[in-house]
């Protein structure tokens, strides 16, 4: 037991001390928050304005656009597409919303280009023209015959790439010509509005006890409950397999196993690199169980945190438990792996397999989410290879009877037990086997030798 604990250690230290894994630990909730932030810090940089001349022969399309880039409408707009995301709008959140939509009128400046008589030809040579000496940055061409199905308008921008504004101004536009065909048509505009409004649904999920929850928020937290898992399964597995070739690469499994058994030697080894996954997978959830306290004490992105997911102590546990079968699964696959092969490079094609297994385990966990007590769901979040991925996003959707969580554990414990038992063979012999790789059926023998 000692020297069992001496390799735990050893193998502990080396992963923790490791540069690498303290600037991995550290960065990756840094790297995480710049993600989320940094992309809404550049979007909300205002640029120069985007000045449009716009030649409309029929007079009537200008003033509808400049009243659909007011404030006014696009608060509106804002406020009408939040309803169809969230049932109720803060005060806070419709105070961004109007500050946005003031930065988006301030984006624009509109002016009319009289045509004079001249044709199009000669109108769109000057207006190029106009671009090209920075007097104009875009222009709109507004047909006469607005209702006709084939008009086309012409709008050339040398801001092509500032998709954001192309879009405001395109909106603007299609409002502004639906809005004039209605009133040439006679036809009300605020009462085919209300004829056409959309229905209010009011759809939320529910558990198993009734309550309701948020189904968008728990799609999200889940989808990154597993993709965590997948990453650190996989990232921590090609250690253990990569120390397991540098042992037998430098000889040392030689003088190691002259001091302790070769059980001993790779079970020390996959603890110790479990419980440094352990610990950095812990320092990631209460990290981020910090972020998301002052985010929520603050009262910031109150769209973003009415979707956060209630995640319970069980939850926490689970997810850590569910970690560490995980690890010991394909552990024991990598370090059985490690074994039959001599370099790394031949390492890293018998890797293939097992890396499979958990993306499938991955895929797996959508058909979770969508229904998380099917047959199917059932059956994944128990089979040894899938439920150390799948359950802990089972249990975000929705919460399994215990027994099945017990069923579960014990399941993939007992696939532990037999891939230890398989790899500790293979080990044994394959550590001491120097020069080419392993074949199956040498493999086979060596499993079936007592």
């Amino acid at each position: 037991m000692q020297k069992f604990l001496a390799v735990v250690k050893h193998e502990y230290k080396k992963v923790v001390l490791k540069w690498s894994f303290l600037i991995a630990t550290l960065l990756l909730p840094v790297l995480g928050g710049l993600i989320s932030v940094v992309p809404m810090i550049l979007f909300s940089l205002k640029g120069e304005p985007t000045r449009i001349a716009i030649v409309d022969p029929t007079t009537k399309i200008l003033p509808r656009i400049e009243k659909n880039l007011s404030g006014e409408k696009l608060m509106q707009k804002a406020k009408e597409a939040a309803k169809e995301q969230f049932t109720n709008v803060s005060a806070t959140q419709e105070e961004e919303m109007r500050q946005n939509a003031a930065m988006f009128m301030q984006d624009f400046r509109l002016m009319t280009v009289p045509d004079d008589g001249k044709n199009v030809d000669t109108l769109r040579s000057e207006l190029l023209q106009r671009i090209m000496n920075d007097e104009i940055d875009a222009y709109l061409f507004i047909p006469e015959n607005i209702d006709s199905p084939n008009a086309v308008f012409e709008y050339r921008s040398r801001k092509g790439g500032d998709f954001i504004s192309n879009e405001t101004f395109t909106d603007a536009l299609n409002d502004a010509v639906r809005s004039q065909r209605l009133s040439d048509a006679n036809i009300s505009e605020e009462r085919l509005a209300e004829l056409s409004a959309r229905i209010n649904v009011d759809s939320k999920g529910i558990d198993d006890k009734g309550a309701e929850k948020d189904s968008a928020g728990t799609f999200a937290a889940s989808f990154v409950i597993g993709l965590m898992i997948y990453i650190l399964l996989a990232i921590y597995g090609q250690q253990i397999m990569g120390a397991v070739v540098e042992e037998k690469e430098t000889r040392i499994a030689e003088i190691l196993f002259s001091s302790a058994r070769p059980f001993e030697l790779m079970l020390g080894k996959l603890v110790g690199v479990g419980l440094a996954g352990l610990t950095q997978l812990g320092i990631w959830i209460v990290t981020a169980a910090a972020l998301v306290g002052v985010i929520v004490a603050q009262g910031s992105f109150g769209m973003i945190t009415d979707s956060i997911p209630t995640i319970s102590p069980l939850m926490i546990i689970g997810f850590l438990i569910y970690f560490l079968l995980g690890f010991f699964i394909y552990a024991s696959i990598f370090a059985l792996v490690g074994s039959m092969v001599t370099t790394v490079q031949e390492g890293s094609q018998f890797a293939f397999p097992p890396i499979m297994l958990m993306l499938a385990a991955f895929y797996f966990c959508f058909a979770v989410i969508r229904d998380p007590n099917s047959t199917l769901s059932f059956w994944v979040s128990m089979a040894p290879f899938l439920a150390p991925i799948t359950m802990p996003v089972r249990m975000m959707a929705e919460m399994p009877p215990l027994w099945q969580i017990a069923l579960s554990v014990t399941i993939n414990i007992a696939a532990i037990a037999v891939l230890v038992w398989v790899a500790a063979r293979v080990y044994r012999i394959g550590m001491l086997m120097y020069g080419k790789r392993a074949t199956i059926p040498e493999v086979w023998k060596w499993i079936r030798q007592a």
